[in-house]
């Protein structure tokens, strides 16, 4: 089978195409490193069975070639992290809507198979506990840039079930929470690889808010395994599904948690979110999914733990990724 990964560089992305690469599968991705990095990916060039195009999915010529000749698809670029959603909402907006528009308007052309990565984001300030994939989404004020994150995933998805239903384009959609491992930077606001930075550097370790928000993080092993299974169930088609773990664990038991097993002396501070990304900003006190659905439909079950996860972005980031840190934060 050959599969296309738009954003195939980044960090889930590249992890996807080791995956499928080992399950005997040819690689294409398409991605214009904007936030991505070619070093997740450099051990795979030169091989056969994988190409890489640095480019963006704006370039409608390349990708329609890249979409008519591949099986599957998996829609992974988007602009990610609360720090670039806050400083660029226009160019988020853009990428995220604008750009799954002229995926999904190829792949129907084409009628491909192909899985779009959403959010747990689009779930906003839902209190409906655990998060359902046909729950309620409330989301803040049109003034607050923060939330046209969640909005323009929303409406990624309005798209791609439209297209599903009006054209007959056999799409699936996963809302990804927060996932984990190595490759993963702290660059545009990632939680887990910020605390582990710092604690590493010695600097404090900085929680937002309260640090009694909690989060569920997904080993993305975990994440990618359900993502390469899901084309093999045509079932699957039309609907969306929540991939995430479901123990919840609050920013100051992360912090903690880094802290001890780094060997870290930094100190916990901290910051308001004021402070932090500006006046206004709102974030979710708890955000857990309910996983029964992607259980039922292709067996998704989070085997990996926080704990693992943690150990080997550590090891990454100790072992590997300076270069491709300083390469990233020169952008």
């Amino acid at each position: 089978m050959r599969v296309l990964i738009t954003g195939g560089a980044g960090f889930i992305g590249s992890h996807l195409a080791d995956f499928l690469l080992k399950q005997g599968h040819s690689v294409v991705v398409i991605d214009d490193l904007s936030t991505g990095s070619l070093e997740n990916v450099r051990h795979l060039v030169g091989r056969g069975d994988f190409n890489f195009h640095e480019e963006t999915i704006f370039q409608e010529e390349l990708l329609s070639a890249l979409i008519r000749d591949c099986d599957v698809i998996y829609h992974l670029a988007a602009a990610v992290g609360v720090r670039r959603i806050v400083d660029l909402p226009l160019e988020s907006i853009k990428t995220n809507v604008a750009g799954t528009e002229v995926v999904l308007r190829l792949a129907a052309r084409n009628l491909r198979r192909i899985v779009l990565a959403s959010t747990s984001e689009v779930y906003g300030k839902s209190e409906q506990l655990p998060f359902r994939e046909d729950s309620d989404l409330i989301l803040g004020p049109s003034n607050h840039p923060r939330w046209s994150y969640a909005c323009s995933k929303a409406l990624d998805e309005f798209l791609a079930l439209a297209w599903h239903s009006q054209a007959g384009l056999p799409v699936t959609i996963v809302r990804l929470f927060n996932t984990v491992g190595p490759r993963q930077t702290g660059l545009y606001g990632m939680v887990l690889p910020n605390f582990v930075r710092q604690a590493l550097a010695g600097e404090p370790i900085t929680v937002y808010g309260s640090g009694e928000q909690t989060r569920c993080f997904t080993h993305v092993t975990d994440v990618v395994e359900a993502l390469a299974a899901i084309p093999n169930h045509d079932s699957t088609a039309g609907s969306v599904y929540n991939l995430g773990a479901t123990n919840e664990t609050s920013m100051n038991e992360l912090a903690k948690l880094v802290r001890e097993t780094t060997g870290s002396a930094s100190p916990i501070v901290h910051i308001p979110y004021e402070q932090a990304y500006g006046q206004g900003y709102e974030d979710m006190l708890r955000r857990r999914p309910d996983i029964s659905k992607a259980q039922a439909a292709f067996g998704f079950e989070p085997r990996r733990g926080l704990q693992e996860a943690l150990a080997e972005l550590i090891a990454y980031l100790q072992n590997g990724a300076k270069q491709t840190l300083t390469a990233l934060s020169a952008r």
